[in-house]
Formats: C-alpha cells, sequence, structure tokens
C-alpha cells in the first residue's frame, strides 16, 4: 500500500503532507494528555512489531501479495491518537531509510496507512462492540472486523488521491473497483492477523490492551493483569518481532502488493518514480555490500526493529516530557 513518487502529482501530495503534519501534531497532542510512562516502551514495541509484519508479505490471488497495515491493531493495543504516532513513525523510517514509499508521497502514505486505518479501526471496533456481548471473546472478534474494513478505507485513500491528482490515465471507477476487490481479500489477512495478536496480548497482559480497557470485563479471568512485568512483555516481544524478521521474512510472498498489482493491471506503473532515497545502504529493505539477500534482508530488517522502536519511543518520551513541563507551569 505504500504509494511510490510520481503515482500523485505535486500539488496533491503537497496538500497531503500539510494534512498528515495537522494530524500528526494533534495525535501526539491528543495522545500526550493521558500517556502515561509504561505506555511509553510498549508503544515503541507496537511500532517495531508493525514494522516486522509490513515485511511479512502473504499471497493473496493471481500473483498478488498483502501485507499488514497495522492501524487498527495498534488503536486496539494504544488506542487511535497513540496508534496514529506509531504508524506514522513507521511510515516516516520506511521513506527515508528503506526506500518503501516515496518521500514526497510521504504524507499520502500517513493518511492512508495511520490516520485512515488507525481512526477508521477504532471507530469500527468501538460500534462492533456496542452490540457484541462484552467479552474478550467480543474484543478478539471486534478487532478482527476493524482490521478488516480499516484495509478497504486505506484503499479508498488511494482511490481518492489519485482522482484528485493521479498521474495514470486509467478510469476512477475501474481503480476503485480494483483497489478495493484486491484489498477486500488483503483485509481478511490484515484482520486475521489483529484478531491473533490482540487475543495473544489478552491472555498475557490485559491491563495493556486499550480497548479491553473500555468495557465492564473485570469478571473475566482473562482480563486478570498479567504478573509479567512491562519491561519484559516489550523484551519479549521485541524477541518475537527480531525472530520473525529473521526466520520468516526471508520467504515473505515476493509478489507485487495490493497498489502495485492494480498499478500494473491499469496501466500507471509506469508512472513511478525512483525515491531520493533509492540510494540508502538499507532501501529495499537490503544492506548495501551484501550479496546474499536473504542475509541483507535479515540484517536490514533487524535495524529497522531496532531503530523504529528507538525512534518511537524517544518521540513520545519527549512528548510526554513537554507535556509534563507544561502542565507544571500551568499550575498554581
Amino acid at each position: 500500500m505504500h504509494i511510490p513518487d510520481g503515482f500523485i502529482n505535486g500539488a496533491t501530495s503537497l496538500g497531503a503532507g500539510v494534512l498528515a503534519a495537522g494530524g500528526l501534531g494533534a495525535a501526539l497532542r491528543q495522545g500526550s494528555r493521558a500517556l502515561k510512562d509504561r505506555q511509553i516502551p510498549l508503544a515503541g514495541l507496537v511500532a517495531a512489531f508493525v514494522f516486522a509484519l509490513q515485511m511479512l508479505n502473504f499471497p493473496v490471488a493471481a500473483g498478488t501479495s498483502g501485507h499488514l497495515l497495522g492501524g487498527a491493531l495498534a488503536a486496539v493495543l494504544l488506542g487511535p491518537w497513540m496508534g496514529i504516532v506509531v504508524l506514522s513513525v513507521v511510515v516516516i523510517v520506511q521513506a527515508l531509510l528503506f526506500a518503501d514509499g516515496g518521500v514526497s508521497a510521504l504524507g499520502l502514505n500517513i493518511i492512508n496507512m495511520g490516520l485512515l486505518t488507525a481512526i477508521v479501526g477504532w471507530g469500527a471496533f468501538r460500534l462492533l462492540m456496542a452490540v457484541l456481548p462484552k467479552r474478550t471473546a467480543s474484543v478478539v472478534g471486534a478487532a478482527v472486523g476493524a482490521g478488516w474494513l480499516s484495509v478497504i478505507v486505506s484503499s479508498l485513500g488511494f482511490v481518492v488521491a489519485y482522482a484528485l491528482g493521479g498521474s495514470g490515465q486509467a478510469p476512477i471507477g475501474t481503480v476503485l473497483g480494483a483497489m478495493t476487490g484486491v484489498h477486500s481479500l488483503i483485509g481478511i489477512g490484515e484482520g486475521l492477523i489483529t484478531g491473533v495478536i490482540v487475543a495473544a496480548v489478552l491472555g498475557v497482559r490485559p491491563d495493556l490492551v486499550y480497548g479491553a480497557q473500555k468495557y465492564d470485563l473485570e469478571k473475566s479471568r482473562r482480563l486478570t493483569p498479567g504478573r509479567t512485568a512491562t519491561a519484559g512483555f516489550v523484551a519479549l516481544g521485541l524477541v518475537v518481532a527480531v525472530s520473525l524478521v529473521v526466520f520468516v521474512a526471508p520467504f515473505a510472498d515476493s509478489n507485487p502488493d495490493g497498489l502495485e498489482r492494480v498499478a500494473e493491471n491499469q496501466g500507471f506503473a509506469a508512472t513511478a518514480e525512483d525515491s531520493v532515497t533509492a540510494e540508502s545502504p538499507l532501501a529495499d529493505y537490503g544492506v548495501s555490500g551484501v550479496s546474499d539477500e536473504r542475509v541483507g534482508t535479515i540484517v536490514a530488517g533487524v535495524i529497522g526493529v531496532i531503530l523504529v522502536f528507538a525512534v518511537g519511543v524517544a518521540i513520545l518520551a519527549a512528548t510526554r516530557r513537554k507535556r509534563s513541563r507544561a502542565t507544571s507551569n500551568s499550575g498554581p
């Protein structure tokens, strides 16, 4: 779903950049109001985990692959505001260091993969929980539905951008049908992955699932807070993320993802331009000078997991300190 440079014209990309910056700023302000110190490393872990999972393309159909977007997952685990921040960190690091998604298209990708997926995912989760029994199983089921819908809406975000400033000549209706069709299938994978991860966290540290805390689920034994310290949970999560990169990422499906396949089929793939970061030592999830592609993927992926975690923690810690100082200065 990463939009490369060239698919969307400069004016539309610039407008999206302004909107994305405003949305990310609002998310940081709103999220910092309720942000607790123990949530900062957890947010960094979610960012690192999403980064790792986005490297694991899975087959969909007809030579097409898909990968997790992660906005709904982040929103259920952290809340919508922190979900936006986490996905934005992932997308920014991917564009600047891994040449995954264009730099001029960075605003578009933050909107489609961060703002839309987190906001719509959270809204869908809350709507589903409003009608489902207030049980932990419902939290998992609602997360599955939220994950699926978030992918569909993200694909619609691209269609809107293409309608406003697409470089290709494909009819909008055709692009709309192709994008929603393939991403409705990719969304199934997104929903299942989201549900599995939410269920796993609920089984170990249900007190860390933001979405579950919105409901009266105290009678469920599964919602008894786990004994494992947050630091230990984060450390274990990072080990799992690194393990996915080491043992699974080198064997991910290499077929084009949903957006790439649609671009090829609809004749606007050739409008893509090389990113200004295409010469990065980590471009395309490889490592300059490492001839073995699998080894390069592993090294780049491990660097990415650690870096995304560190950047996420640093940004949120700085935001938390700034908020604390502002609160102290406004006191009597």
